[in-house]
């Protein structure tokens, strides 16, 4: 169901931006949109993973900096059927994680500081695993694509506003070429969200099944949405366009179900998780105790979070 419905609403926001063209410029407009769509969206495929993990000052990990982490995302991706990713780290003390890459043979995880110093072993398991379904899934690719469609399609509303309301061959005129340069980029949004927040609720899913660990994903994303409201992530307020590549919302902690959200609400997501392991069988008493501290063992804590 999700899959049919992230499909639809594609389908709609690539067929909102060929109206746009051809609001514009009938069928030469929406010609030209087509050709802008795919150099685009072609640049973003090759090129969006580089560019947000430099965005947020990621480094590149290997084994031996971080070998319980390393080996932590191995045997999940081993579970979920996926080639190794390439590990980041973000200096960054608000606790979160994202995926990128265009396909599973090219995909990053990238987590903060923040999040491996904060959270417990569980619990990271959980976020990573969530991650690693969004690889598996392919959304790292859906949503640069989206992304890249809505920001086209603000750049035509901006295009129509100095050349389109001048132009009389414009089929909607004046007053209709300014309600599209309205209403577009917002419709355009609209569908963006809608898409990253279906996407959302079967990466969670995907990374209980894959963990086996719903309730300590639940417990994660509990921890991550306050731990949003009380430490600023200072990369993500600068380029708020990545924001729905999180985990939990770097900017509000994505906390309300609203209409311009990019995340469902946290409160939703833990009940669906919560449903998820009463499926499985998962007794409450599994949930991690935040107390425990990042790593399970007193071996591992003493090593830190780096192992």
């Amino acid at each position: 169901m999700n899959v049919m419905r992230t499909g639809i609403l594609l389908a709609g926001l690539m067929a909102l931006f060929l109206a746009v063209g051809y609001a514009i410029g009938r069928e030469t407009g929406m010609l030209i949109a087509l050709v802008l769509s795919l150099g685009m969206n072609a640049f973003a495929y090759w090129n969006s993973d580089r560019m947000v993990l430099a965005m947020h000052g990621a480094r590149q990990i290997d084994r031996a900096a971080a070998p319980d982490f390393y080996d932590m995302i191995a045997r999940l991706s081993h579970n979920a059927g996926l080639p190794m990713p390439k590990i980041y780290i973000m200096e960054n003390p608000q606790p979160n994680a994202f995926a990128t890459g265009r396909n599973p043979q090219n995909a990053a995880v990238a987590a903060t500081t923040g999040l491996l110093s904060s959270l417990s072993y569980d619990e990271i398991e959980g976020v990573i695993a969530h991650e690693l379904t969004h690889v598996k899934n392919r959304d790292t690719l859906i949503m640069t694509l989206t992304a890249t469609i809505a920001g086209a399609i603000s750049m035509l509303g901006n295009f129509a506003f100095f050349f389109g309301g001048r132009d009389r061959n414009s089929p909607l005129g004046p007053l209709g070429t300014l309600l599209m340069i309205i209403v577009a980029p917002l419709a355009a949004m609209l569908v963006q969200m809608a898409i990253s927040r279906t996407r959302e609720y079967s990466a969670d899913r995907g990374g209980a099944l894959i963990s086996g660990k719903p309730l300590a994903l639940a417990s994660a994303l509990a921890r991550i949405s306050g731990a949003a409201h009380r430490i600023e992530n200072d990369t993500a307020e600068a380029n708020p366009a990545t924001a729905h590549m999180f985990i939990i919302n770097p900017l509000s902690g994505g906390r309300m179900d609203n209409l311009f959200s990019t995340h469902p609400s946290t409160e939703n997501r833990i009940a669906a998780l919560k449903q998820i392991a009463n499926e499985l069988g998962e007794a409450s008493s599994a949930a991690p105790n935040p107390s425990q501290g990042p790593w399970s063992s007193p071996e591992q804590r003493s090593k830190g979070p780096w192992g």
